[in-house]
This record gives C-alpha cells, structure tokens and sequence, in this order.
C-alpha cells in the first residue's frame, strides 16, 4: 500500500514538474525586435512593455537592439530578429522587390516627418532646394521620396548636393547640410527647446499620399506562416505599451530614460507629450492600418516611377494581430 502510494507521488510530482516545465518554456520564447534607429520617443511603447513585464505576460523574453551593421529591413527579411521598427516607404519598396516584410501595426497614425532647415537659410519651399546641401541619412527609399517631391515642384534633385551619412540634425545642420528630413517629434522638440528658429515643412502636406505610416512595427511573412500565434501575443503586448504611454506620458518617458539614460531628460519628456497624442491620433484604436492609406502611397510611388511594378498592398500590411477591444 505504501509502495503504491509513493509511486502515485512520485507521478504526480513527475507530471507536475512536465507542466511547470513547459509553461516555463512557454513563458521564455527568445524574441529580438530590432530598432531602425537609437531609442527615442517612436519606441517608448516597445520599452514599457518590457519594463512592465507586458512581453512577459505573453510568454516572451524580449530583447530589443539597435541595428548596428545593416538596415533593420535586411535583418528582419532574413530572420535575423523576429520583429522590427521600419517605415511603410521601406516595407512598399521591400514588396516590389521581393523581399518578404509585413508591417504589423503603425506606431503612429500619421506622417508627423517633413524637410526642416535653419529660417536663416531662405529655405522655405521646395523650389528653394535646388544650389542647397541635403543631409541624408541613407535610406533606401529617401533620395526617391526626395525625387519627386521635387519633380513635382518643378524642381531638379541633380541640382541639390546630396551630403550621406547624416546622423545627428544639430550637428550638421546649417555646417555640412542646408535642409534635412527630420521627425517633428523628436528634432522638431528638440529645436523649440534650444530655441532654435526653424523652417519646416510638413511631407503630409505636399502631397496626400505622403501621410503613410511612418514609423512602424515589421515582420516577416516567414515569422506569420510558421508562428502566428508569436506575432499575435507579440503585438498584444505592444499594443499595451503603447497604448500605457498615450494615457501616461510622464511616467512612460521615465521609463525610456531608464533604458536609454543617454537621452536628455527635458527632450524626452516634452516629445513623450507631443508623441503621446500622435500613437493613435484619431484612430478607433492604436497600431490600426487603413488599406487606402497603403494603396494610395504605392499609387503614387508607381506614379511617380519609383517601384518597378504595382505591389498587392494587402499583403504589406495586416491588422489581424491586434487585439480586439
């Protein structure tokens, strides 16, 4: 009897320790999201989420990189992280050339990036590029945008000094670039809080089809065929940070300085506030995609010559991984 007894103990301790086993497997699923730049405001809902054990609670062990050598496209593309931060300029031209990427959710639901320069500059329309230095941080898609914008303008790009290699605004602008393509958010903070006077002008505004995504969060068709349900609880919690640091700017601009101390505290917080009102904006929800958004801006890149061939947008992009509310 006793024999028997302490074989039951034994099996229950046995299949109790097979569960504990595999909800801890579950709860440790290796995931790397890859940044398309150095933290900053765009990604405070990636670091909340992790800080507030919102990855966690969906079984994933998150580890977020800056891109190092390569583009974050190319590293996501390939496998090499699971999950990215690009732009819809980038996944459009990554669709026309064959390059499996999805964008899963829009970090913020309109374009608040434009051309900005020095008000001494002069530089006030786009006419006003041409005999002008442009900064560029090389991107794939930027001197195409930048292209024709200008074509459209009347303007001619061959007449513009393309400066590569941009990194930082302040420290270039107006030295080695005359105008450069920044985010409102974040440069545009930046240059109100140094009390610098600048000219900038909106990309929304030239032209409709240029209010895209921008940034936002990618995988791989690879990733969504074999483990849909990693981008589903991926997006969950992203969904949460986000969606944390839209009713609780202060306290989430903390939270990114803790993981990024080398960010200047003022700039963080201010752009936290501004930001905070731009990650949904006037969307029933945050990280929703509108398909007209995605169509009209690969209509206009074919337009305009810069994609090869249309691209079926629906297959860019999908909203079927955010939580339903």
């Amino acid at each position: 009897m006793y024999k028997t007894l302490l074989i039951v103990l034994l099996l229950i301790i046995l299949l109790l320790s097979a569960v504990s086993c595999q909800k801890a497997g579950k709860q440790n699923v290796p995931v790397t999201v890859t940044l398309d730049w150095t933290p900053n405001t765009n990604h405070t809902g990636l670091y909340v989420a992790l800080e507030k054990g919102f990855f966690k609670q969906e079984g994933l062990d998150v580890k977020i990189v800056q891109p190092g050598q390569g583009y974050t496209d190319q590293i996501v593309a390939t496998g090499k992280s699971e999950f990215g931060v690009s732009y819809q300029e980038n996944v459009t031209r990554a669709r026309a050339e064959g390059i499996p990427l999805v964008s899963v959710a829009a970090v913020i639901q309109h374009n608040t990036s434009g051309f900005a320069a020095l008000k001494e500059s002069g530089i006030q329309s786009v006419q006003d590029f041409e005999g002008k230095r442009y900064g560029s941080w090389d991107s794939p898609s930027e001197k195409a945008v930048l292209t024709a914008v200008m074509q459209n303008n009347n303007s001619d790009i061959n007449k513009v000094t393309i400066v590569s290699g941009i990194t930082d605004f302040f420290s270039t602008i107006g030295k080695t670039a005359d105008f450069e393509w920044i985010y409102e958010g974040w440069d545009g903070i930046e240059a109100k809080l140094r009390k610098m006077e600048l000219n900038y002008i909106p990309l929304k505004d030239l032209e409709p089809a240029l209010d895209y995504y921008t940034p936002v969060l990618i995988t791989s068709d690879n990733i969504i065929k074999t483990n849909p349900e990693l981008v589903k609880r991926f997006v969950k919690a992203a969904d949460e940070g986000y969606s944390f640091a839209i009713a609780n700017p202060d306290e989430a601009a903390g939270i990114l300085l803790k993981h990024a101390p080398e960010l200047k505290p003022e700039l963080v917080r201010a752009s936290q506030k501004f930001l905070s009102t731009q990650y949904q904006a006037d969307s029933p929800v945050w990280g929703m995609q509108r398909q007209d958004v995605w169509q009209n801006f690969a209509d206009w890149m074919v337009s305009q010559k810069l994609l090869a061939k249309p691209i079926d947008v629906n297959s860019a992009y999908t909203n079927a991984f955010l939580p339903v509310k």
